[in-house]
This record gives structure tokens, sequence and C-alpha cells, in this order.
């Protein structure tokens, strides 16, 4: 058994702060991506498809409901209500749009990005540091991961050419368990394994790696890097260092994550909505993104020379929550790579997965991080240099959280008109049109996914077939629906709290959960049963609207017990017996180890 090394010899690299006023650096001028699977040279024309389509469908259905709502002459909640409609419908278009698009590709087989990882006979040239950050988590689980893709890279005979890193920002408290299990899995496995924990959590997770960087990445070309809760296949990790390889000019090749380890039935629906619902989308999102891809900060190969000269993370000035700590640190990450020249890719590949959060609650908890960073972009899209494309995705980042108090705000000013009798958008005379094209616009990505998924007999079957895919989807969009205004109403809040001032926290995600009491919902969710109960009391009043907002209503009066039923294990497990969101594709993650095999036998 080999002698446990807890860090190697120190390599310091240069990785200077940006600044994101003045004039932008040099570009650096690389080489073209070429290839049969990433065409460059109409990827303007397509995004200008992308936008004009996206336009037109927002400004028709605004046009026609104008047309109605002014018929009587205009009114301030008529402005109010047009105001938010066009950006919350153009919201809508753009991601049926791009759903469409994916649909397109992957039916006629024009897959973007390339799936499974291409591999090459030929010896890799750069050493790779696989970085796995940790933050007072369960360490059997994580090292456990960790020893897989060891295992996987050792069985392709790579071993020599990557090595694991556990950067530890966990308490004190927590570092004796962590040791004492790394010096057990570095002993055994055939990769370099090595431990560092920081006394001072200085930028939490990029400044984490940050701090690697600037001490050990001289050592290394690439970096691949995950969080806690990530698991990839040996071969996809060693196809994606082949690839910076032999494409100098690309900075970063961004992976799409599969959800597994689902457990509660929460888990378990999201696992299977994202296996069904996100390739479609994913691959309109490759599609039109070209080199200027985005980052999700984790499962990413990184070329490291490239993250040290460009991404070397400021805190801004002012306090929250446009000052600090840049949050969301990954997709301006990405930006600042696009600026100086380097290709960022998103690529569709297999064996890369990550898991979701056990709750709804627990999400919530994880999304309110995400809502501060992503409200943080607003104050960079100025930022001298910036890609437009790179502009607008921390835009459309930011949007995903604005939508939800616009939405809220939609429905108080159609409910505002009703009660004093002016036409709104649920009660006009185009009313019924614009809904049902706004429900398609929602639902079609979900349709054009199903019948993807069906139309091909493997896919089918990793689904589950006929007989799990059907009832999934039947139970899918009721909850849907139900949970939507609940997630709106959450958000909203969060983000009152977070323009007050209030802080995220950094509390370890969890992970694994059974079951919630109703004491510990009911306390989160109080202003959504007030809300449900001002609009079921107002009922009476505007009849034909409250029919038109029933399923916002039900959803937050029931939004306590969707929270318990769907936090619930023994739900997941009902939900599988019964074929429901169960898909039969075998996951990494779940096959033993070889030790734990030769221990069974």
């Amino acid at each position: 058994m080999k002698q446990a090394v807890r860090l190697p010899h120190e390599a310091p690299i240069d990785m200077p702060v940006q600044r994101f006023d003045g004039p932008p650096p040099p570009r650096r001028v690389p080489e073209p991506w070429s290839g049969p699977d990433q065409d460059q040279g109409d990827v303007l024309a397509r995004r200008i498809i992308l936008v004009l389509l996206t336009a037109m469908l927002a400004t028709a259905a605004s046009t026609a409901l104008k047309e109605s709502l002014v018929a009587d002459g205009w009114s301030i909640t008529d402005v109010v209500l047009l105001g938010i409609f066009f950006p919350l419908f153009a919201l809508l278009s753009f991601g049926f749009i791009n759903a469409a698009v994916g649909f397109l590709l992957l039916i006629t087989g024009l897959r973007p990005g390339f799936m499974p990882t291409p591999r090459w006979a030929s010896p890799l040239k750069g050493r790779t540091a696989i970085l796995m950050p940790v933050h007072n988590e369960d360490v059997d689980a994580v090292y456990g991961r960790i020893a897989r893709m060891a295992e996987g890279i050792a069985q392709a005979g790579m071993a020599p050419g990557f090595d694991f890193f556990i950067l530890s920002d966990s308490s004190p408290e927590a570092e004796a368990e962590e040791v004492a299990a790394w010096e057990k899995l570095a002993r055994r496995l055939d990769c370099a394994v090595y431990y560092r924990r920081r006394a001072e959590n200085i930028g939490r997770k990029p400044g984490n790696v940050a701090e690697w960087i600037r001490r050990f990445g001289g050592a290394y070309d690439y970096m691949l890097m995950l969080d806690a809760d990530s698991l990839m296949g040996g071969d996809t990790i060693i196809g994606m260092a082949q690839v910076l390889d032999r494409r100098p000019a690309v900075a970063l090749l961004q992976t799409v994550p599969m959800v597994i380890g689902a457990n509660t039935l929460f888990q378990r629906w999201m696992q299977f909505a994202s296996r069904l619902y996100g390739p479609i989308s994913t691959a309109g999102l490759v599609w039109w993104s070209g080199s200027e891809a985005t980052f999700w900060g984790h499962n990413a190969m990184i070329r490291i020379e490239a993250f040290a000269a460009c991404c070397g993370l400021p805190d801004l000035p002012g306090g929250p929550p446009f000052g600090g700590t840049i949050m969301s640190h990954d997709m301006v990450e990405a930006a600042l790579l696009r600026r100086r020249g380097w290709r960022v890719h998103m690529v569709l590949t297999d064996e890369t997965f990550e898991e979701y959060p056990p709750t709804l609650i627990d999400a919530a908890v994880r999304d309110r991080r995400w809502a501060q960073g992503n409200i943080q972009h607003l104050r960079l899209l100025a930022s001298s240099g910036f890609h437009w494309i790179n502009r607008l995705q921390l835009l459309l980042g930011a949007s995903a959280y604005i939508a939800s108090p616009l939405w809220l705000l939609l429905i108080l000013t159609s409910i505002v008109q009703a009660l004093v009798g002016e036409p709104s958008l649920l009660n006009s005379g185009t009313s019924g049109a614009v809904l049902v094209v706004t429900l398609l616009l929602l639902f079609g990505p979900k349709l054009l996914s199903v019948i993807w998924a069906v139309a091909d007999r493997e896919r089918r079957v990793a689904l589950g077939g006929w007989r799990t895919i059907l009832p999934s989807v039947l139970l899918d969009v009721p909850l849907s629906m139900l949970a939507a205004p609940a997630i709106a109403l959450t958000q909203t809040i969060d983000l009152i709290g977070i323009a007050a001032g209030k802080r995220s926290g950094w509390d370890p995600q969890s992970r694994e959960r059974d079951g919630l009491p109703l004491r510990e919902i009911l306390p989160r969710y109080r202003w959504h049963l007030l809300l449900g109960a001002v609009l079921l009391l107002l009922s009476p009043l505007m009849p034909v609207t409250a029919l038109w907002l029933l399923p916002v209503t039900v959803g937050l009066l029931t939004s306590p017990l969707l929270v318990q039923w769907t936090a619930s294990a023994r739900a997941g497990r009902w939900a599988v017996r019964h074929a429901i969101f169960a898909p039969r594709r075998r996951e990494l993650g779940t096959a033993p180890l070889p030790a734990q095999r030769a221990e069974a036998a």
C-alpha cells in the first residue's frame, strides 16, 4: 500500500485580479473551432433567428392584448399590465423556441456538441487536477464518489495523468474525520489524492479554487471542476482532457449533469423531469451559444493557463445585494474567458452526474443563494469587453428570478382590474386566445420532449417505457402547476430580503432527508397560505378571474402539504413501485465499488 502524501510541491502561478471597468485587456487570437460537431459559420444567423422570433411572438401577443384592454381608453393598470406582460411573454417565447430548435436537432439526429465524449488512442499531453471543494460534507459519500472516478480513470490506464485534490473549507471540528478518510483513500487508489483545509474561508468556493491555483496550478494544464455531489465517468473525464489537448483555443468544456441519488419523491420527480425534458432544451442552448457558452461551476474541464490569466475575481464595491463577493461566479468567469478570446463550449456527453436537494425547502435555500448571485450580475452587464451573448446570459440568469415577482404583479394587476370592472388579461375579449398561446408556450416543450423520448425504442426503454413515461407525465403536469405559484412567491420573498440587504448564508447543503413535519414547513409558507386565502375570499367578487386563477389559489393553499408529501422517501418508494418517475437507465453511482464487490463475494 502506497504512502499518503498530503500535498505535492507547490507550483505557483499568477492569477491577477480582474477589472470590469476601463479598457478591456488585449484579446488572445484563437484558432477557429472546426469539425462537423461545431460549425461556427452560421452561429450569428442562429442567434438573430432566435431573437427575432422571440420579439415577434412577444410583440404579436402584446399588440393583441393592448387592442382589447384599451378599447375603453387607457388606464394606469393597463399601462402596468402591458409593461409587465411583454418581458414575461418574451421569456416564455425564448424558452419555447429554444426547446423547439433542440427538438428538431435531436429528432433529426443533428446533435450539437458530441455524445458520447470522443476518445482517441493518442496519449494525453496535459496533466489534469480534479478539484473537489467540500464544506462540512458527508465524508463517506464524497470520498466514495472520488474513488469511483479514480478507479474509472485507472481502469483506462490513465491514472498518472490525473491527480485529485480535496479542497476543504470545512470547520476545524471536521478536519480529523476528513484527514483519516483521506489517508485510507489515498493509499489504495492509483491516482494521487491530496488533501488541503483552509484555515480562513475567504471568497467561498471561488476563493478556495483561486487559492489552489495560485499555489499548485503551475504543475497542471487542466482542472476538472467538481462540486461535492459531482460524479463523472472515467472515459468522459479522459475524453474531455483529450479535447483540450487537441483544441488549444478552448478554455472550458461544460457538461450537462444528470440527476442521480434520488430518494425522496421530490428528488425522483426532478430526476425524471431533467432526463425527459432536459435534453431538447440543452440541445437548443448548445445550438445558439456556440463558443460563448456559459459555465455552471462544476462538472466542467478548464484550461488552467486561461482561467488563471482571466478569472481572478475582485470583491465588488458596496454592500449586498450588489456588492461584496461575487456569488454566482461561474457565469462571470465564462464571460471573462471569452473577452480575452478563449472559447467556452457546452457539450452533450454521457456519464456526468450531480445530486439534487431532497425537498422543496432545501431547493429554495439553494435557490436563494443563486438568486442573490444572479441579481448581482445586473451591475456587471456593462462590463468592458464582454461579448453580447455573455451579457444576454447574465441578463437571462437575473430575469429567471425577476420573473417571479413580475408574474405575481401581473396577477395582482389583473385582480384589481377585475374588481373595478375594467377589461383585464383574464377577462378581456382576447384573453382566451392569449392564455391558450401562453399555455402552449409553457407546456409545448414538455410535449416535444415526450415525442422525442418515445420516438426511439432505446430512449423509451431507458425512461421506463410507456408504463413509466405516461403516468409520470400525468403526475408531473399537475405537480408543476401546483408548485409554480409557491415557488414564485418564495422567490419574490427572497428578492425582497435580498433588496433589504439580508445576506445569504453559506451553510452546508442538505443532500439527504426523509420527511418534513408540518411544524417546520408552516412558518416558511405562512405568506403562501395568507395570499391563497385572500384569493379564495375574493373569488365571489371576480368569478371569471377566479376561475382562471384557480390553479394559483389551490397551489398556494396546498403548498405545505405538497412540500411534506414530496419530501418523503416513502412516497419516493411508492412512486417507484408504481413505475412513476422511475427511469431504467443504470447510473454510474449505483454500481458498487470493486472493493465492495469483493467483500460481498
